[in-house]
């Protein structure tokens, strides 16, 4: 569930919530009212500091650009429209039909690591947007990065890699999706 939906429906209960103590004088101050009484099923509200994942006005995973050229032609290609696939929810574009069937057969082994999230920024214990243009592939599997620099300092420090992998259950937790 996209995170503006998800933060309507929220609002809207609280709102009923609210409407319903103030009409029966429960509430002194409807500003502060608590949302702990929202109904059982609602997911928790997010932080403030939340980020949200790539692309998520879009839906185009990678900024549209096509995650097997990454790993076969070593660059970064842009896909095309006409040669997409929905994956896990996201839009995913290549540059020809090979490429789509190539990634259909075997997802887990051309998606980027850290759901596309700059992996530098990860071994700090945060979530940041990428340059699709900024990429490493470092044994089989492709790293995206936001700068240049974060990408250098990424590929020179391997303890990095190992940060990233460790913090990334609890980053992936504060991305509202």
């Amino acid at each position: 569930m996209k995170a503006g939906t998800w933060r309507r429906r929220v609002s809207t209960a609280a709102c009923a919530l609210t409407m319903a103590a103030m009409v029966s004088g429960a509430l002194a101050d409807p500003v502060f009212a608590d949302t702990a009484g929202l109904p059982a099923g609602l997911p928790e509200l997010p932080s403030l500091g939340e980020v949200m994942q790539p692309s998520s006005i879009s839906g185009v995973a990678l900024h549209g650009y096509d995650p097997v050229a990454y790993q076969v032609e070593r660059r970064a290609v842009a896909g095309n429209p006409a040669y997409e696939i929905v994956h896990n929810g996201a839009v995913w574009r290549f540059v020809s039909a090979a490429n789509r069937e190539a990634f259909r057969d075997a997802p887990d082994v051309y998606e980027p690591a850290f759901a596309g999230f700059d992996a530098s920024a990860v071994a700090q214990g945060r979530a940041v947007d990428i340059d699709p243009s900024q990429f490493a592939i470092v044994g089989s599997r492709l790293f995206l990065f936001r700068t240049q620099e974060n990408r250098r300092r990424f590929v020179e420090n391997t303890a990095l890699m190992t940060m990233a992998d460790t913090l990334w259950s609890d980053v992936s937790r504060s991305i509202a999706r």
